[in-house]
């Protein structure tokens, strides 16, 4: 199937109407997530695995990922009114989003965060479209020691650019290889790290860890830190209306960082955060009055907002052609692929068109959605940011539980879940991050695939890394991630 025609073949689906449903359904269910602090799409993308059992794989994807990018959309809301960003994607957003609303501009800082979000995902869905296939033909000739490479550079990579620690972040990325091998090894058939209990001798569930990690984590740090401060919603948000000056300054940080979030969204472990941020650091080095910046501007506003819902169309390009996630919300994308049986990586194109296809067109649809909610909704929504914190907490706890019973019906993997909980609050009061946890639990079993079946071509030798010059930059490409950050902190320092 051609590029052409694998475009409209994505397109029936998207139109049709159980997808123009499902991306509905997503991209609310994602502006509500992005809207409540602290509840980010990783959480909510974790819960809705169980729910998507039975779907058809295209349709389910479509919900998950409108849930990402609604998330993304929707949590300049929290950020602007409250000055508490709802996702971390959106903590930049609040640098110029809050004092305007404090200036009695609610209103315009809504419209343009509306706006530039919408003119970001668009041009990235637009980039999109364009270069995953080129993408995906290149990598099409990869074999398992470029595979191994690409992998170590995901992680590497996810890890470098993690806060805090680089040694904490590797430390994460370990413990999830160890849990990752935990089960009956495919090539050997031996028991792994099992205890001697049966339940183990399957392995440990994608959704058990990633629940455990974020969503009862949260819950955790909910419960615990509770507001200290009462945040008042601003009653009176103001006109929607932007003029024709403000426009024109919307348009140079709109058009750059277009393209600058969807590179970065497309690097492995980079994001939607990370492209905010450098979003914001440019226009604010490129602009005549810096001086403005963090007092209001609305171009230190549109840089952030266009950068992060660009970065995550940008983050499916190594997704669906690489099997390689760009952000910890598309690593638990990869493992709700898997958990539906769709394998990610370059053969996605050819294998599975129409599921390709039909992700990137109901993009276009979901940001026209987005659009319309955020726009004339968004003083009625933000109400939303009033549900009573013990009902929020009861809710997501219940959710959690029954979401994990309903995959294997074991009350063993409750009990795991509640183990991951605590680890994930401790990893997080210790500051442990917790993407290379996910991802190296996630990617762990197939780099430990790709490197058995490298030395099995070898007989052994460790050579054939060093004869495949793909595999020689990648590796380099993975010290350089490791090296420079280390490097640099220690220039800070």
């Amino acid at each position: 199937m051609g590029g052409l025609e694998g475009l409209l073949s994505g397109f029936q689906v998207a139109f049709s109407v159980e997808g123009i449903i499902f991306v509905f359904i997503g991209v609310l269910a994602g502006t509500f997530i992005g809207m409540l602090p602290g509840l980010g799409p990783i959480s909510a993308i974790a819960v809705m695995i169980p729910i998507s059992y039975g779907f058809d794989p295209t349709i389910a994807l479509v919900m998950m990922a409108g849930v990402y990018y609604g998330a993304v959309f929707g949590g300049s809301t929290s950020s602007i009114l409250l000055n508490a960003p709802g996702i971390s994607g959106t903590v930049a957003t609040a640098f110029d989003g809050h004092p305007l609303a404090k200036q009695g501009k609610a209103g315009k800082a809504l419209a343009i965060a509306a706006i530039s979000s919408f003119i970001g995902g668009t041009v990235g869905i637009v980039l999109l479209m364009l270069f995953a296939p080129m993408l995906a033909s290149v990598a099409i000739a990869f074999g398992p020691p470029e595979y191994f490479a690409l992998m170590l550079v995901a992680l590497t990579a996810i890890a470098s650019l993690s806060e805090g620690s680089l040694v904490k972040a590797f430390i994460s990325g370990v413990i999830g290889f160890m849990f990752a091998t935990v089960g009956i090894d495919a090539q050997t058939g031996t028991p792994r790290f099992t205890f001697g209990m049966t339940n183990l001798l399957s392995g440990i569930e994608f959704l058990v860890i990633a629940l455990g990690l974020f969503a009862l984590a949260e819950i955790c740090f909910l419960i615990i830190n509770s507001f200290k401060e009462k945040n008042n919603i601003h009653q009176n948000i103001g006109s929607l209306k932007l003029t024709k000056s403000d426009l024109k300054e919307m348009k140079g940080p709109a058009t750059r960082q277009s393209f600058l979030g969807f590179i970065i969204g497309v690097l492995p472990g980079a994001g939607a955060t990370i492209a905010s941020f450098i979003g914001y650091i440019v226009e604010k080095k490129l602009s005549k009055r810096p001086e403005q910046f963090g007092k209001g501007s609305i171009k230190g506003l549109t840089a952030p907002e266009t950068a992060n819902n660009a970065a995550t169309s940008g983050a499916f390009v190594p997704l669906l052609s690489l099997g390689i996630p760009g952000s910890g919300t598309t690593a638990v994308l990869l493992g709700a692929l898997l958990v539906l049986g769709v394998q990610p990586g370059p053969l996605l194109f050819e294998d599975e068109p129409t599921l390709f296809w039909g992700v990137i067109a109901s993009m276009y649809i979901g940001n026209v959605f987005l659009l319309i909610l955020n726009l004339p909704l968004i003083p009625y929504i933000s109400k939303l940011l009033l549900i009573p914190r013990p009902l929020l907490i009861s809710l997501v706890i219940t959710f959690c539980m029954l979401g994990v019973y309903a995959i294997s019906f074991n009350t063993f993997d409750i009990y795991l879940l509640l183990i991951f909980g605590v680890i994930g609050f401790l990893m997080r009061l210790a500051r442990f991050p917790a993407p290379p946890f996910i991802l190296s639990f996630i990617l762990g079993g197939m780099m430990e695939q790709s490197l058995r079946q490298s030395l099995t071509i070898s007989e052994g030798g460790l050579g054939i890394f060093l004869e495949s010059p793909i595999a020689m930059a990648l590796f380099i490409v993975a010290l350089l991630s490791i090296v420079i950050p280390a490097f640099k902190k220690k220039t800070i320092t």
